[in-house]
This record gives C-alpha cells, sequence and structure tokens, in this order.
C-alpha cells in the first residue's frame, strides 16, 4: 500500500493492495466486494469482529503470502479482462447449468418438507439468468471498451462511466441474491438429514460464493477504477443502454 493500512482504510483498499487480505476477509464473512468502500472498523463492527485483530491477520497474512502471487492490480485492464473472462466468466457458464439442475433436484425431492429449497431454487434460477445476461453485456461491450481504452481509443466518446455504473449496479443485485441464499441455507450448513445431493449442492454455492467474491472485487476495486481513470472521466455519465440488453 502507499501507506501504512489501518482501520480507517476500506475494506477494497487493504484487499486489493494487501497480498492474502481478501482470504482472510472470506474466513470472517467481510464484505471486500459490493460492500468494500466500507472502512474496516466499519465493516468489523457490522460481523462483531475485533478491527484491530482482523488488521493484525491480514499483516501477519501478508508476510506469509507465497511468493508469485498474481498481483491484479498491476495488471493492464486488456490482461485483468480477460483473465476474468477465462476464469470468472468460464467458472460461471460452467457452474451456473448444472447448480441450477442440482437445486431443482434437491428441492423436488426435499421441498416438501423442507420449503426454502424451493425458494433457493427459483432464486437461484433468476441469479442464474441474470449472470449470463450480464456476462454477455461484459464481454461483448464493456471489456472490448476498456481494451480500446487502453490502447488509447475512445469508446463511447469517453463516456464509459455510464456503463461502469451499470455494471456495478448488477454486481450489486448479485450480491444481494448471493445473501438470500445463505441465508436460506443457514451459511450453506447441512441438516443432519441431508442426502449427498444436497450436501454437493450446499458445498458448491459456497465456493461459487466465494469466486464470485474474487469475480467482483478485481471488477470494482481493480478493472472499473483502472477503465475510469484511463478515459480521464471526460466523457460525462453515458446510458446505461449503451451496454444492452
Amino acid at each position: 500500500m502507499n501507506a501504512t493500512p489501518s482501520i480507517e482504510s476500506t475494506v477494497a483498499t487493504i484487499a486489493t493492495e494487501i497480498p492474502g487480505a481478501a482470504a482472510v476477509f472470506e474466513r470472517h464473512g467481510i464484505d471486500y466486494c459490493c460492500g468494500g468502500k466500507m472502512p474496516l472498523w466499519r465493516a468489523c463492527q457490522k460481523r462483531g469482529l475485533d478491527p484491530g485483530a482482523v488488521l493484525a491477520e491480514v499483516e501477519r497474512r501478508a508476510t506469509g503470502e507465497p511468493a508469485g502471487a498474481p498481483d491484479w492490480a498491476a495488471m493492464g485492464m486488456a490482461e485483468l479482462s480477460d483473465h476474468i473472462e477465462g476464469v470468472h466468466h468460464a467458472y460461471l457458464k460452467a457452474e451456473l447449468p448444472r447448480l441450477g439442475q442440482l437445486a431443482a433436484k434437491v428441492a423436488g425431492v426435499h421441498g416438501a418438507g423442507h420449503p426454502r429449497l424451493r425458494e433457493l431454487s427459483e432464486a437461484f434460477s433468476g441469479f442464474s439468468a441474470d449472470m449470463f445476461s450480464h456476462m454477455a453485456k461484459e464481454e461483448q461491450v464493456l471489456f472490448p471498451a476498456l481494451r480500446a481504452i487502453e490502447r488509447g481509443e475512445r469508446p463511447f466518446g469517453g463516456a464509459i462511466e455510464g456503463p461502469i455504473a451499470c455494471m456495478t449496479d448488477e454486481h450489486d443485485e448479485a450480491g444481494i441474491a448471493l445473501a438470500k441464499f445463505r441465508s436460506l441455507t443457514d451459511g450453506y450448513a447441512p441438516p443432519m438429514h441431508a442426502c449427498n445431493s444436497w450436501r454437493v449442492l450446499l458445498g458448491d454455492l459456497a465456493r461459487l460464493e466465494k469466486d464470485m467474491h474474487q469475480h467482483v472485487h478485481k471488477e470494482n476495486n481493480i478493472l472499473f477504477p483502472k477503465g475510469l481513470a484511463a478515459a480521464g472521466r471526460s466523457g460525462g455519465g453515458g446510458a446505461c443502454g449503451c451496454v444492452g440488453g
């Protein structure tokens, strides 16, 4: 970091600039993607945590981070966009259909006695549809625009703020959906009588949540600010419709 981190530093800044911080935040349930603009002390207060202790854990983790861990903040926009598409978008495209089918199967078998499973399946179906639409907008419009900006071009006449704001809003909606999944499953904790399919579903949803946190963090807190800075915020807001859909 440019300055020594403190409990006044935002969660996003710490997660972006300190290696291993995101893993610490994941362990404590601290939102570093959509809620990343919150100072660490406030994020810890919401979770009933000691901010000094969490910060100390972050600093200890940083000193033990393996050499060669990717520095996402050092990547250019094209490289980071390629990474997000190749890793996080590819993961979602493979997992969302499978998890949707699994959620429907578990709800069909156990939903009569556990109505929250039916609610979970319905909520996941909406989330999946939204994410496929969201990824298409990024891959077909926003990411190509960011790559063009990096080449010195001015897509949308330099008005990149509107499309980025639209994608950020959709990230917030995805965060609300993930929070609902966690609530409906009691933190992805299977009941004693849960069958193997039920347990697999919960474990995979927990992994999906973790991947989404990393995914959105890289976009909201690293890629999008790079795009805004490179465009110079010179083109105005731009309409959300320019992202299509």
